[in-house]
C-alpha cells in the first residue's frame, strides 16, 4: 500500500525542531521533502554531544525521510532556484523571522502568482502579527511566557521547563494538521492557503484544562509537582523498591483501589466517595495511600492495579522506556544505516500509514546535485558553476 502523501512535494526551509519535526512527519507519510539548507547547515547539526559519526543525535532525531539541498538564498541565482522548486511543490514551509522570506522573493504573495494552489506555512515564535512578532522565539522562552513553567515543578519549589522541547513538538503537530487540511482544500478548490503557526499560540492552546481552570475561576494555577489539580489520586507513589504512578480517573476505580489495599472503609468515607470530595481532602487521603504502597514492590502494585482496571505504571528512565518489552513487540525502536556507515537507532513514527525510512537523515547537501538534475534538469557544468560561485 502506498503511503498517504505519495506524490506530494514539500519544499522545506525550516531548521532546529518545530518545522523539521513537522516535515519529518510529512516525509513519514510519503511526501517527497526537500530540506533546503544554507551552506552552513541546520543549527542542530552542531548541537552535540552525543554524536553518531559526524552527525549530532539532536539533528538525527527529526530529519529522516528528507533530501538535503544546500542553497544560498542571499544570491539571485539561489532565489531563482528556490522559486522554480516552489512552483513544482504542493507545500512550502519556512521558519524565518517575519518578512525574511519576502526579502528573498519567496513569500506567499509572490509565489502564489504562479502557483495559486500552493499551501504555504510559516512557523515563528510569536506569529506574523502582534507586538512580539519580531522577537526570536525559542522553546524555553515560550514555556516561560506561556505559563507552562509556572505549573511545572514541585509544589514548594521553583518553576521548571519540561524536559523535552514540548512547545516545538506541539507546534510541529499543529502545523502538520493545518497543512493537511489546507492541502485537502487546495485539492478540492484549486486555491492554496497561507498558514501562520506560532509557538506562543500553540503552547497556550496546549495548556488545555489548566487554561480553562484559570479563565473560569480567575485563580492563578499553582504547581502540584506530578499530582493533578482536578483529579485525586493521580500522582506518583513510593513503593518498596522504587516509584510508580497511579491514575484514578473515576469513582469506581477508586473503590477498586480501596479494596486492593484492603481499606474498603475509605470508599465509604464521605470525604473520599467522589472525585470533587477527594480533591478537597487530598491532604488527608494521600498519606494513607502512600503508607499502603510502601508495603509492596513496584512490579507487584503495577500488575495488581492494571488487573483491576486502575491505570498504573513504573517511573522509567528513558533507556528503560526504550527497552520495554511492549516497545520491542510493537517495533517502535528501529534501525537504519546513515551515509557515514553508522547504524542509527531511532523511534519510529506513530502514524499508522508511515512506512520504513526511505531516506536516512541526510548529510549536509547530500542530494544537491540529484535534486537539481531531477527537478530542474541542470547538467554537470551548470551545477559545477553554481558550486564554484557559492550559489549551492
Amino acid at each position: 500500500m502506498q503511503p498517504t502523501l505519495n506524490g506530494i512535494r514539500v519544499l522545506d526551509f525550516t531548521r532546529v525542531l518545530a518545522g523539521p519535526f513537522c516535515t519529518m512527519l510529512l516525509g513519514d507519510m510519503g511526501a517527497e521533502v526537500i530540506k533546503v539548507e544554507s551552506p552552513k547547515g541546520d543549527d542542530t547539526r552542531h548541537w552535540g554531544p552525543p554524536w553518531l559519526g559526524d552527525e549530532s543525535a539532536y539533528y538525527l532525531a527529526v530529519n529522516r525521510n528528507k533530501r538535503s539541498l544546500t542553497l544560498n538564498l542571499k544570491s539571485p541565482e539561489g532565489q531563482q532556484i528556490a522559486k522554480t522548486l516552489a512552483r513544482q511543490s504542493q507545500i512550502v514551509i519556512e521558519n524565518f523571522k517575519p518578512g525574511q522570506m519576502a526579502q528573498f522573493g519567496l513569500d506567499y504573495e509572490t509565489l502564489k502568482r504562479d502557483h495559486p494552489a500552493l499551501v504555504y506555512a510559516s512557523i515563528t515564535g510569536y506569529g506574523q502579527s502582534g507586538p512580539y512578532a519580531d522577537r526570536p522565539g525559542y522553546d524555553q522562552v515560550i514555556q516561560a511566557m506561556s505559563g507552562l513553567m509556572s505549573i511545572t515543578g514541585s509544589a514548594d519549589g521553583e518553576p521548571y521547563k519540561v524536559g523535552v522541547a514540548v512547545t516545538d513538538v506541539l507546534t510541529g503537530m499543529f502545523a502538520l494538521s493545518g497543512i493537511l487540511a489546507a492541502l485537502r482544500h487546495a485539492e478540492i478548490t484549486g486555491h492554496g492557503q497561507v498558514l501562520d503557526f506560532a509557538l506562543f499560540d500553540s503552547q497556550l492552546a496546549g495548556l488545555v484544562n489548566v487554561a480553562s481552570n484559570a479563565l473560569i475561576s480567575g485563580a492563578i494555577p499553582r504547581r502540584y509537582g506530578s499530582a493533578h489539580p482536578n483529579i485525586v489520586p493521580y500522582q506518583p507513589f513510593r513503593a518498596m523498591d522504587g516509584e510508580l504512578v497511579v491514575s484514578v480517573g473515576n469513582d469506581s476505580q477508586f473503590a477498586a483501589l480501596c479494596d486492593l489495599i484492603a481499606q474498603p472503609e475509605l470508599k465509604a468515607d464521605p470525604r473520599y466517595q467522589t472525585n470533587p470530595a477527594r480533591v478537597a481532602h487530598r491532604e488527608s487521603l494521600i498519606p494513607v495511600l502512600q503508607a499502603a504502597f510502601e508495603t509492596q514492590t513496584v512490579a507487584t502494585w503495577v500488575n495488581a492495579l492494571n488487573e483491576r482496571g486502575i491505570p498504573s505504571g513504573p517511573i522509567n528512565n528513558v533507556i528503560e522506556a526504550l527497552d520495554d518489552p511492549h516497545v520491542q513487540a510493537r517495533q517502535i525502536v528501529r534501525e537504519t544505516e546513515l551515509h557515514n556507515g553508522h547504524t542509527l537507532r531511532y523511534v519510529a513514527s506513530p502514524l499508522q500509514d508511515a512506512g520504513e525510512i526511505r531516506y536516512p537523515p541526510p548529510a549536509l547537501g547530500q542530494h544537491t546535485e540529484s535534486i537539481l538534475t531531477e527537478w530542474l534538469g541542470y547538467g554537470p557544468e551548470q551545477i559545477a558553476d553554481y558550486r564554484a560561485r557559492g550559489v549551492i
